[in-house]
């Protein structure tokens, strides 16, 4: 499914599924207080100390990413 059309909800609604179901376990206990954003297509994301940091990252992997950020 493409999300290029997607609303700010759905895009929050993908990317909190995608985060609970397959990262969550994950990265929690080692990166708390930290930002995580994702592309709710690919899955990818990144991880920093600032949101930016974290964004320009994925961006830079995942140029058309459609992020969602934790």
């Amino acid at each position: 499914m493409s999300y290029s059309d997607a609303t700010s909800e759905t895009i929050a609604a993908r990317g909190e599924e995608i985060y609970q179901q397959r990262i969550c376990d994950e990265v929690d206990p080692k990166y708390k207080g930290m930002f995580l954003v994702l592309d709710i297509e690919t899955e990818a994301y990144e991880i920093a100390d600032e949101d930016l940091k974290a964004t320009d990252r994925l961006l830079a992997k995942h140029p058309n990413a459609i992020i969602y950020g934790v």
